[in-house]
């Protein structure tokens, strides 16, 4: 299962890298990496096009062994001890910042881990998800978006898209502001059921269906018209989107308590972010509209 896991995140970062520098007419830089504790990756960044302000498709394959404070952050659920603390984790991550502020933000993340010898119950599990992150609410994008993870899951005995909806909701957000990140998508964690296989066969196809799922919206957002108005509304957003990755995030905070390279993990991040002290939204507009939905979360699929 590690190989094939390790194989299929690769493809799948080659698939998606191939996609975006078709669309934005550019190459990505590209950095191999190797953690000292074992293991490594590879980052691939485009910054700086004609549509993705920054944009990252990064894939990690790291083992060693966990300090107790960090297999805690690494989820499975149980405590730890002995041979318990050795791990082994790989997955694919990617974060999309367009230019355009009416091109939404979107993240996925599909990963697979194994404490010890991973031949044990409840020693192995996979992870994942899909979210999208808009400045401007499209309702048709959020439909598609929620529709194609809903038909991947369907298609698996192993999933449930409307409880993986709910987990997402609630997972992607921000407390002290009391506002989701974005519009959703799925998101799960320890997953075991069945078998691996089964559990692969899921987040192989999640991880597959992810450029039918945001192409289309691009598509349709990435040459429309703004002014700097509606620029600095997506930047504080992005702020938003900051304060999430830094305080909340649980991927964040197993890779920098593992030594993981700091650039890799922090390529979630945007280019550009705003904080406005004590911004105002102008009553009745549609920063307002997005600012509704993000207070209470909609369920896109009837």
């Amino acid at each position: 299962m590690r190989q094939k896991m390790i194989d299929m995140v690769h493809r799948i970062q080659d698939e998606i890298c191939e996609s975006l520098a078709a669309i934005d007419q550019t190459t990505c830089r590209e950095d191999v990496w190797e953690r000292d504790e074992g293991g490594g990756g590879r980052s691939r960044v485009f910054s700086g096009g004609s549509v993705f302000e920054k944009a990252g498709v990064n894939v990690s394959v790291v083992y060693g062994t966990l300090e107790p404070e960090a297999a805690q952050a690494m989820g499975g659920g149980q405590s730890l001890e002995g041979d318990d603390l050795d791990f082994f984790a790989t997955g694919l991550s990617l974060v999309l910042h367009p230019n355009n502020p009416m091109a939404p933000t979107v993240h996925a993340n599909y990963r697979y881990f194994e404490r010890g010898t991973g031949d044990r119950d409840g020693s192995w599990w996979f992870g994942g998800g899909a979210d999208l992150t808009p400045s401007y609410l499209f309702e048709e994008d959020a439909r598609h978006f929620h529709s194609t993870l809903k038909d991947a899951c369907d298609r698996h005995n192993v999933a449930d898209y409307a409880h993986y909806k709910e987990w997402c909701d609630t997972y992607f957000h921000i407390p002290h502001r009391a506002e989701g990140r974005g519009v959703g998508g799925i998101f799960f964690d320890d997953l075991r059921a069945n078998n691996k296989q089964d559990c692969f066969d899921f987040v192989k196809d999640c991880a597959e269906s992810f450029l039918q799922s945001y192409l289309p919206i691009l598509e349709r957002r990435k040459d429309m018209a703004y002014d700097n108005q509606q620029k600095e509304w997506q930047n504080l957003r992005r702020g938003r989107y900051v304060e999430f990755n830094l305080v909340y995030d649980r991927g964040t905070t197993f890779g920098l308590k593992t030594n993981g390279r700091i650039e890799s993990i922090l390529m979630s991040l945007p280019l550009v972010a705003r904080w406005e002290y004590c911004h105002e939204i102008e009553p009745g507009s549609e920063e307002e509209r997005m600012q509704n939905v993000l207070k209470q979360p909609v369920d896109w699929i009837e």
